[in-house]
């Protein structure tokens, strides 16, 4: 089995925040290859996907971002999946609004919904895609700024890093990690080189 974890907050208060980059990756992937929703799932949202005979699942945990470990170990107890055959999704605002990085494994980096899916998972050995929602200047409130929504200049650098993180996780399920890492972790062409 296949496991992408999209974290964010539930609600429609924070549905267009920065936090909810990894919902919005799922919701992307949802409408191309989901096929049914999972009942029974505690303190969560999962879906399954119809995709080339891999069994493939999307979780969006239910908690708030700082408790999405506990939503993980609600399923984990039924669902045999491996931590290295799991793929969590974040934002990141050490990262330049657009960037994206995929990792084999790591610490949290700060993130707190991060740190509580790896505490629950006793390793770090977790690939995980980060999404910069960053900008230049970043202000004392983080709190805040994460629980934001994005400014309407942003919208379209976001929409474009969405898009390719959807493909990041594309090439994670049919390929593995490491086609993926080497897709997605390209620095962009600039203007005027080949």
């Amino acid at each position: 089995m296949k496991l992408i974890v999209g974290l964010g907050n539930s609600g429609a208060r924070y549905e267009e925040t920065r936090h909810n980059v990894g919902f919005k990756v799922l919701d992307r992937l949802a409408k191309r290859h989901a096929s049914e929703v999972e009942w029974g799932v505690k303190n969560s949202l999962s879906l399954s996907a119809d995709w080339k005979s891999q069994d493939t699942r999307f979780l969006w945990p239910q908690t708030m971002m700082n408790r999405s470990g506990e939503a993980l170990q609600d399923v984990l107890q039924d669902w045999d999946v491996k931590p290295s055959d799991m793929l969590i999704v974040c934002d990141d605002v050490n990262l330049p609004l657009g960037t994206l990085r995929l990792r084999a494994s790591g610490g949290p980096g700060g993130h707190h919904g991060l740190e509580s899916c790896l505490a629950q998972l006793g390793t770090e050995d977790v690939p995980r895609l980060r999404i910069g929602v960053g900008r230049a200047s970043m202000p004392r409130d983080l709190d805040g700024f994460v629980l934001s929504p994005f400014d309407r200049e942003e919208r379209p650098q976001v929409d474009e890093a969405l898009a390719r993180a959807v493909e990041a996780c594309e090439v994670w399920i049919e390929e593995g990690i490491h086609a993926a890492m080497n897709r997605t972790n390209q620095a962009p062409k600039q203007e005027g080189t080949a």
